[in-house]
Formats: structure tokens, sequence, C-alpha cells
């Protein structure tokens, strides 16, 4: 079994930091908000995306799946009681030449080994879509 380790700290009462290893990052944790740093829910979808990216990173290899690029996008929908996020939509674009059913291929073993990914679909609604990044 892996285990991972975070401490948070706060800051001040506009900010606080999260660090592991010899990363850190600031965390919006101002009541009014800040432009300058994730909050809560942004982390997680930043985790999401992570988690999307680095199974692209990890599968393509063993696929043997050509590409040059990929963003993701991600929209969530929180209600208000008791607060807590009912859905999650990404969209994943790939630049790559492969046939879409090498696409679809990708997208599902992402989706079958993606820890965060996984964790969440058992949570919340998780809904997503892989395409192929249109030539400009």
């Amino acid at each position: 079994m892996l285990e991972y380790r975070v401490s948070a700290k706060r800051v001040d009462d506009h900010g606080s930091v999260a660090t592991t290893k010899s990363a850190e990052v600031l965390l919006d944790t101002d009541l009014e908000g800040r432009q300058d740093a994730f909050n809560p829910v942004e982390l997680l979808l930043a985790s999401l995306s992570a988690c999307i990216l680095k199974g692209i990173e990890r599968v393509a290899p063993m696929l043997k799946f050509e590409f040059s690029g990929v963003d993701v996008s991600l929209h969530a929908v929180r209600q208000d009681a008791p607060p807590k996020l009912i859905s999650i939509d990404y969209e994943i674009v790939v630049e790559t030449n492969e046939p879409d059913r090498r696409l679809d291929l990708l997208h599902t073993n992402v989706r079958k080994y993606g820890t965060i990914s996984n964790t969440l679909a058992d949570a919340v609604a998780l809904n997503g879509a892989i395409r192929r990044k249109e030539n400009p």
C-alpha cells in the first residue's frame, strides 16, 4: 500500500499553505476568497485533473498511444444544504492523430486506473468525455 502525507498551516486570516515533500501550494482559506490561490473545491478539481494527466502519461506508453498535448477542463456543481458537490464533469482534449477507437481506449484506461477518479466516482456523479483537438 502507498501512503501520502500533506501538512497545512494557517498563515493568516487571508490564507494558508499546504506542503508535501519540497513542494507547497497556497490555499484560499480567506472567508472573502482570493484570486491568487485555490479554494478547497478548486484543489479537488486540480487533483482530479492531475490524476487524469498522470494517468495519460502512465497509460500512453503501454498502449503505444502517440500524442503531443493534453488539456483537461472541469466543472463542478455544489449544493448548499448540506454543502457538497453533486456532480463533476470533465473534458479531455488530446492532440493526436490516433483513431477514435484508440482515443476511447485511452479514456477507458485512464478512468479505470485513476486513484482520484475512482475515489470521486464513488462519492459524486463523475462524467467525462475525451475528444481530439481540432486543427486551427
